[in-house]
């Protein structure tokens, strides 16, 4: 079993690298957007335990199968001690279990965000950054608060690699990183 772990900033790719990487593995995604849309929907607002706790459910469940492996995406700051926490509590579950663990740091300039955060896939999968003009604030905002991409020598785990996809389809990226982890 595996764990891949995506993260960067909003709008970098995540969920649409996730998709490129499920057509060419046996892997199941699980993005982040999955969880806070969700929420979202029944509570009107970001409930943080909330999202969470489901998340809890699906990997204590999902390590309890034989399938191959999930790509799970997020935002990490790295400067909240919390995000640090939870990266080394879902760590420590797959490892208990068996899984390989792999994380993927992907990074893109802020302008060339801008620009995928009103893509149609994106868009379709995420219904909270409809409101473009509200979505677009959030990330800069988010960019200012958070420090969303890591220092170098700072991700503490083996199976990583940082990919800096400003130029690159998701496609590409879903390949570099088969290739990388030999997945």
């Amino acid at each position: 079993m595996k764990l891949i772990n995506i993260f960067g900033p909003g709008s970098v790719g995540k969920m649409t690298v996730g998709q490129e990487l499920t057509k060419i593995t046996d892997l199941k995604l699980f993005h982040n957007h999955m969880t806070i849309e969700l929420v979202l929907q029944i509570f009107d607002s970001f409930n943080v335990d909330a999202i969470i706790r489901l998340r809890d459910v699906i990997f204590e469940e999902f390590v309890k199968t034989d399938l191959e492996g999930i790509i799970f995406t997020f935002m990490f700051g790295f400067d909240h001690e919390e995000d640090w926490e939870l990266i080394y509590r879902y760590h420590e579950l797959f490892d208990k279990h068996g899984a390989e663990v792999y994380y993927v740091e992907l990074e893109a300039s802020q302008e060339e965000r801008l620009k995928r955060n009103i893509t149609p896939n994106r868009l379709q999968h995420k219904k909270s950054k409809r409101d473009v003009d509200a979505s677009n604030q959030r990330l800069i905002n988010e960019d200012l608060k958070n420090r969303l991409n890591s220092i170098e020598n700072e991700i503490p785990f083996e199976n990583y690699i940082r990919i800096n996809n400003e130029n690159l389809s998701a496609c590409e990226v879903a390949e570099q990183i088969k290739a990388h982890f030999k997945l």
